[in-house]
């Protein structure tokens, strides 16, 4: 990897820790989620770099992909589990990182074991290690708290603006040999639960991401899709982000004709099968012999 290019990831985590430092301070019962994910977004453009996708604020049963709505009343509870997703990029660099909080608590046998086999994952990632290896630690390391990994969730490799590039290391053991290449960059993230050890998608969608530009008939719609090239690229954007463009009601029409077309893929809200509540712990690695841990 290029010196330059490492120099850029290492910028996106630092901002990124600093991102989720905030994030843990003003996390407390009684805080709203749209509050809580524009001054995390808002701190990330003021220390000079982007978000790499809306903030996720996942609550409980739902494991990933909430980012709040425009008018989101939702507000943190005491007893909630939530997951706070966070991703920077510096010229389309991407540091992506998550944690868990149980409002009120001060353990939770979920986040002890996402954050536990996290750290046993992260000792194992090297070059030339292959998925199966590390897929094996997490289903290892996951049971032994007598709790679920989700298994159709994974870890994943981070290229220049793809948030989700082609490499995975699902959440279960898995039978695949393929071998991590020196110079990948990874968000390595785990998820835990009590309930089955799957998600499901579920409603309304939040997020969405830019695909290819088609013809359409709403203004709207050519105004968004005008807006996310200019901004967001290939990478996630949120609902939320377009409420300049347009009425609440006019936005919802052009999200849908853009799907419709196949201008943008949707990004559902994900809950765990069985309703129990999920955790998630998520660091980026830089695979070299000897790693770089970005987030941390």
């Amino acid at each position: 990897m290029e010196k330059e290019v490492l120099e850029k990831y290492k910028k996106a985590g630092e901002i990124c820790k600093e991102a989720k430092e905030l994030a843990r301070k003003e996390l407390k019962v009684g805080t709203k989620v749209l509050d809580l994910a524009e001054k995390i977004e808002s701190f990330i453009k003021k220390k000079g770099a982007k978000p790499a996708f809306p903030v996720n604020i996942s609550i409980n049963d739902i494991a990933a992909h909430y980012s709040p709505d425009i008018d989101d009343e939702t507000v943190i509870k005491e007893g909630d589990l939530v997951k706070v997703d966070i991703g920077v990029h510096v010229d389309g660099y991407i540091a992506d990182s998550a944690f868990s909080v149980c409002v009120g608590e001060k353990s939770h046998v979920l986040i002890t074991a996402a954050e536990e086999t996290l750290k046993e994952v992260l000792k194992a990632i090297r070059p030339e290690v292959t998925v199966e290896e590390l897929s094996t630690i997490i289903e290892e390391v996951v049971s032994s708290f007598d709790v679920n990994p989700i298994r159709n969730l994974a870890g994943h490799s981070l290229e220049r603006y793809i948030q989700h590039g082609g490499l995975s290391i699902p959440n279960g053991k898995v039978p695949i040999k393929q071998k991590i290449k020196e110079g990948t960059a990874i968000g390595m993230e785990i998820f835990t639960t009590t309930g089955e050890g799957w998600v499901k998608e579920s409603s309304p969608t939040l997020i969405y991401r830019f695909l290819r530009p088609v013809p359409v008939r709403l203004r709207t719609s050519r105004l968004i899709m005008g807006f996310i090239v200019d901004n967001f690229q290939t990478l996630p954007f949120a609902k939320r982000w377009l409420r300049k463009i347009g009425p609440r009601a006019s936005l919802e029409l052009a999200l849908r004709e853009l799907v419709s077309k196949g201008a943008i893929s949707e990004y559902p809200p994900l809950r765990e099968k069985s309703g129990k509540p999920v955790a998630q712990a998520e660091e980026t690695v830089i695979v070299l012999d000897k790693p770089v841990i970005t987030t941390i």
